[in-house]
């Protein structure tokens, strides 16, 4: 399963780590064993090292490795985002966000060493069999995730601003797709998009920046923890992080269901095309799309925004991704998404 690994810099060496005790050494060091997981497939992967106690068997500590310049400038990022975001988050909001302990250095690179978080991914619920069928279960984790992005949001409010979903979008956009002959056309779309959400104001709060399941720990249906803070900002846009999670719960809702065949617990939906599930929540009928405009709907209206605005700021995210993901296939997909929504506007999916 891809995320939505932001990467707005342009490619360039990170620094050095002179100094620096080597991964080795460290987990050496510290009498803990080590076990590796997470391989990204991101063209820009990182590795996470999770140092575990002999004697409990449980995650003591977690290093996040990166395998290319540029994704040890992201895990640098990371650290800083992580020590800036536990300066202004809310006690209840810090306890579920990891603490840098540490840096190490591996084949030339900076490494962070922070505390492992309890819990077990809301990925490895999502894809049991049945769980996105069922409607408690996927209710649960959007009540768990709007919990939590409340008490970040309102902990780290500052004074209201322009709506704002673009955020280096267009500009990300630009560089991307700069042979695109459908390309201007998409702009024109994606401009009237922000306008609209432009007379709406909102707070400027903490965000997370890919607040995707993936990055969610769960014990029973309380959040344990929130991982890869990389993209993290400290005051931005609020709904970025409301969207970028309904909009990935979507997404993979056909991923077991064979090719033309309809999606189990989904009425209306087939896997007929990429992206299937996220047109379904955004334009067809059932309890799946209710509980996703719901969620939107209550987040911008909690935020002082129109909760009319929902189908807006979904397709500004849709955009969002097609800029600022790591993998150029899964950004194309996601422009092809953002035209289909666009023609189709509010009409209904078919079944």
């Amino acid at each position: 399963m891809t995320s939505a690994v932001l990467t707005t810099t342009p490619p360039q060496p990170s620094a050095k780590p002179d100094g620096l005790q080597s991964l080795r050494e460290f987990a050496r060091g510290s009498g803990l064993q080590s076990l590796v997981i997470g391989i990204s497939k991101d063209p820009n992967a990182k590795i996470t090292v999770l140092l575990v106690s002999p004697v409990s068997g449980r995650p003591v500590l977690a290093v996040k490795v990166p395998t290319t310049d540029v994704a040890a400038r992201a895990v640098e990022a990371e650290e800083r985002a992580l020590l800036a975001i536990r300066q202004v988050a809310p006690r209840k909001v810090v306890d579920v966000i990891p603490r840098v302990v540490d840096a190490v250095e591996f084949d030339g690179k900076r490494a962070t060493v922070v505390t492992a978080m309890p819990g077990i991914p809301m990925a490895t619920s999502y894809i049991r069999r049945r769980h996105t069928a069922t409607q408690a279960l996927v209710a649960a984790d959007f009540t768990a995730v709007e919990t939590w992005l409340s008490e970040l949001q309102s902990g780290t409010a500052g004074g209201p601003a322009r709506m704002d979903m673009d955020g280096g979008v267009v500009a990300r956009l630009r560089e991307r797709f700069p042979d695109d002959v459908r390309f201007d056309a998409d702009l024109d779309q994606l401009a009237e998009i922000n306008d609209r959400l432009g007379r709406n104001e909102t707070p400027r709060t903490a965000v997370h920046g890919d607040m995707w399941f993936g990055n969610v720990l769960l014990a029973g249906t309380q959040i344990t923890g929130v991982v890869d803070w990389e993209a993290c900002t400290t005051s931005g846009e609020p709904m970025r992080d409301l969207v970028r999670f309904a909009h990935m719960y979507a997404l993979f809702l056909d991923r077991r269901t064979r090719p033309g065949r309809r999606v189990a617990g989904h009425p209306g939906l087939r896997a007929d095309r990429w992206g299937a599930g996220v047109e379904f929540a955004l334009d067809g009928a059932g309890w799946f799309p209710d509980l996703f405009r719901q969620f939107l709907e209550r987040g911008l209206a909690r935020l002082g925004a129109p909760a009319a605005s929902w189908r807006d700021a979904a397709v500004a995210g849709i955009a969002e991704v097609a800029a600022l993901t790591d993998d150029h296939d899964f950004a194309r997909r996601h422009l092809e998404l953002f035209r289909r929504l666009c023609r189709t506007g509010h009409a209904g999916a078919t079944a």
